[in-house]
This record gives structure tokens, C-alpha cells and sequence, in this order.
């Protein structure tokens, strides 16, 4: 689903209607995964996983807590609520989810839409906070549940929901009501470990939107877990880059631009970058001869003017010092 439709869902109170939950589409997804139950080491089940009984309407803080205790972050319900709960709909946004986890300098990563994503990142100890519509899709009744175990053997999945730590479900009706909410769920983690199932356009999308939010720091340390997985990703090392030098390390916005340019010969603003933290540093003859390299790569492009203006700053700077 789109984002912009993803942040209008809201999740509040919890009931389970049983027998409309068994009727519907076919269970596609957990077929498919029960068939390659073989491919998943049976049961998992991660206990250590923090618990917080959901007061009416609370499922959001509860559910966010829970995944966010489990990567290292104490917080409890209560501490999140005026982050994430929205009082006149009775129920937490998507999108302050993800923003509450980033403020707790946690990279949040949204999976694909398919259970074999959930039992992979449970299978590297990775619990999983869900969307589900446990009402009817004319009636919905949304609500936020961490995953937390699965026994492919017995076609349950097991949940932190409402006030029942360990909730066990049949597979097949987690999927019924995991697909009416559009099949939307998040991993939360520091950010030294990427999901397993990352994907490394999208999940270099999520540290953007962590260092948009000022957490340069943590975006640093997400850059260069990404830049460890993709070691040759472009907008890893220009993130790493650019993330160290708003910090001030030139040393090390310097060795990812290296890194940039070496795996990416052509890419006009990674020698634009290098040159930028070069003068930076005071060593305008090789800042200027990455800048005139950068301008020679983009030719008449749309970024010709501010590479140019490097290039013009770099060779005042170098004047000056000289004077």
C-alpha cells in the first residue's frame, strides 16, 4: 500500500470476531509458507520479548514499547502514549510509530508484505510489530500486535496482543486479519544491525528519514551497518559521508567519499563531496582537483551550478590562506 495510505489507518480497542475472521479468501500466504516449513528452524519463540497489557485503546504504545524494549530501549506504555496516541480517534498512526521509534534512536524498517519476511526476521530474533483489522472490512476494528513466535507444525503464530502475553493463533486467521491491514508491519532495531530481510534502497530510505529528524549520530552508525551489507551502495557511503561531515568527522566523511568515488568513478557529486571535505581540511589543491573532476563529469546537468560553486569557494579559500 501506499504511505500516504498506510499513515491514515488508526488502531484502538481489541476484539476478535472468530467467525467472521475464518471466512473469506484463502489463506495463500500461509500455505505457502507451511509448505516450506522446512526452510525455518521450528518452533521459535522469543520470550525475552518485553510484555505490556493494553489499556483500552492503548494497542499502539503497548505493541511500540514492546519492540522497542527488546532492542535495548526502556520505555513503558505510558512514556510513549502523548508521542503516538491520538486522543479524537481513539488509536495510533502508522506514522507516528515510526516517528516515536526514531526519536528513541531506533531505525524502524517495514517489511514486504509476505509471512515469509515475519518468520525470517523471527528466525534471526527479530520480533515484529503488525497491523491487524480484527473486525470486518466494512466494520474495522484495527489493532497493533507484536509477533513474537511461530510453530509451522501446528500453523500458529504467536502474538503479545491486548492483555494475553502469549496469544497463539491459527496461522491461516493471522493472515485473514494481518491482509485486511493492507499486510503492514515493522521491525525495530538499532542501528549497528539491519533487518535480515533488508533491502538496501528501502532501508537506506529509513535512515534518511532518521537523519531528517536531526539524529545524525544514529543515522551515521545506520549508514555504515548499510555500507557493511552493500559495501559498494552509492547512497550508503554518500549518506555515511555527508552524516560525518554535519557531525564535524572529516576523517571519516572523508573515507567514505573515497570509497564513493572509488566503486562509482562517475558520479559527479561524490568528487563534488570529497572536495567540499578536502577544503574542509585545508588541502585546496586536491579539493579543487575533485571539484574540477566533478564538474568535467556532470557536463550541462542540473547539478552544474552548485558544483561550480564549489569549485569557485575552493579556489577563493586556497587564495586566502595564501594571503
Amino acid at each position: 500500500m501506499s504511505p500516504a495510505r498506510a499513515a491514515r489507518f488508526v488502531a484502538g480497542g481489541f476484539f476478535l470476531l472468530a467467525a467472521a475472521l475464518g471466512a473469506g479468501c484463502a489463506a495463500v500466504q500461509s500455505e505457502r509458507l507451511l509448505a516450506s516449513a522446512a526452510a525455518f528452524p521450528q518452533p521459535i519463540e522469543l520470550d525475552d520479548v518485553p510484555f505490556f497489557p493494553q489499556e483500552d485503546y492503548q494497542c499502539g504504545p503497548a505493541a511500540l514499547a514492546a519492540v522497542l524494549g527488546h532492542s535495548g530501549v526502556v520505555v513503558t506504555p505510558e512514556q510513549l502514549t502523548p508521542q503516538v496516541y491520538v486522543p479524537e480517534r481513539q488509536g495510533s498512526f502508522q506514522v507516528e510509530l515510526l516517528a516515536a521509534a526514531r526519536r528513541h534512536e531506533r531505525v524502524p524498517y517495514i517489511l514486504a508484505p509476505q509471512l515469509e519476511s515475519l518468520a525470517a526476521e523471527l528466525t534471526s530474533g527479530n520480533p515484529v510489530l503488525v497491523l491487524q483489522n480484527l473486525g470486518l472490512a466494512l466494520a474495522p476494528t484495527w489493532h497493533y500486535a507484536v509477533v513474537v513466535g511461530l510453530d509451522l507444525a501446528r500453523g500458529e503464530i504467536v502474538l503479545r496482543s491486548g492483555r494475553n502475553r502469549r496469544h497463539a493463533l491459527a496461522l491461516a486467521t493471522f493472515e485473514h486479519t494481518w491482509r485486511r491491514g493492507d499486510y503492514w508491519a515493522v521491525v525495530v532495531l538499532p542501528p549497528q544491525q539491519l533487518p535480515f530481510t533488508a533491502l538496501e534502497l528501502p532501508y537506506l530510505e529509513s535512515v534518511l528519514a532518521l537523519e531528517q529528524t536531526g539524529r545524525l549520530e544514529t543515522a551515521a552508525l545506520a549508514y555504515a551497518s548499510a555500507a557493511r551489507r552493500w559495501p559498494q551502495s552509492l547512497p550508503a557511503l554518500m549518506g555515511l559521508g555527508n552524516a560525518r561531515h554535519a557531525l564535524g568527522d572529516l576523517v571519516e566523511a572523508e573515507q567514505a567519499f573515497r570509497r564513493a568515488v572509488k566503486f562509482h568513478p562517475a558520479a559527479a557529486v561524490a568528487h563534488n563531496n570529497l572536495a567540499q571535505t578536502l577544503a574542509d581540511q585545508g588541502r585546496y589543491d586536491e579539493a579543487e582537483a575533485s571539484a574540477r573532476r566533478a564538474l568535467e563529469l556532470e557536463g550541462t546537468g542540473r547539478l552544474r551550478e552548485q558544483l561550480q560553486q564549489t569549485l569557485d569557494e575552493t579556489v577563493l579559500r586556497r587564495t586566502r590562506a595564501s594571503e
